[in-house]
């Protein structure tokens, strides 16, 4: 598919956002939304078979993921995203890199709720920032099993409960291997299946 090569090549070495230009941001959203209206899925909540899975950023205007890179001696690392569908469980982990035994972690899981074909309510529900080290974090894959089994980390660990820590996302292209999401902060998630 063109529009999906186009967004593809338009985003490659942007380094999630960080690097692009307001060009390149204008660029971008426009190849965003012309693959936006060819959807193959147009109730993306409902085709569970694509949504759930483990998923990797590959673009994004979220000042809170963009300002991750921000952190004095530290450059944002691979971000992903773990959706579980029958739990309607999120999970969210952004590796931060820099001085040598002290990478970092920041996460957050939550849970969703459909409220239509392509629209989610998120509330967060729990907050994880450390050192990698000291979380015994492997991979995405088994720092998320222990969170599941409600392991409890030597960090920065904390229920979120405010209203405040609540939103939506509306999943606005959905294939086998790409999705595309906007939130209601207005930013947008380009993520490939990891």
């Amino acid at each position: 598919m063109l529009a999906k090569t186009a967004l593809l090549e338009a985003i490659a070495g942007k380094n999630r956002g960080i690097l692009a230009t307001e060009l390149d941001k204008q660029a971008i959203l426009i190849a965003i939304a012309t693959l936006e209206d060819l959807n193959p899925t147009p109730r993306p909540v409902e085709a569970s078979n694509l949504l759930d899975g483990n998923w990797r950023l590959l673009y994004t205007t979220s000042r809170a993921l963009l300002n991750l890179d921000r952190f004095p001696l530290y450059r944002l690392g691979e971000i992903y995203q773990y959706i579980r569908v029958q739990t309607q469980s999120v999970y969210n982990i952004a590796e931060l890199y820099g001085l040598p035994f002290l990478e970092g972690l920041v996460s957050v899981a939550a849970k969703f709720e459909p409220v239509s074909g392509r629209r989610v309510q998120v509330k967060f529900e729990r907050s994880i920032i450390g050192f990698q080290r000291l979380i015994g974090y492997k991979s995405p894959y088994n720092f998320i099993q222990q969170i599941e089994a409600g392991q409890k980390f030597t960090a920065i660990d904390f229920p979120l409960q405010s209203r405040e820590q609540q939103g939506w996302l509306d999943i606005t292209y959905l294939d086998r291997d790409l999705r595309i999401g906007r939130g209601n902060e207005g930013s947008v998630f380009v993520l490939a299946k990891a």
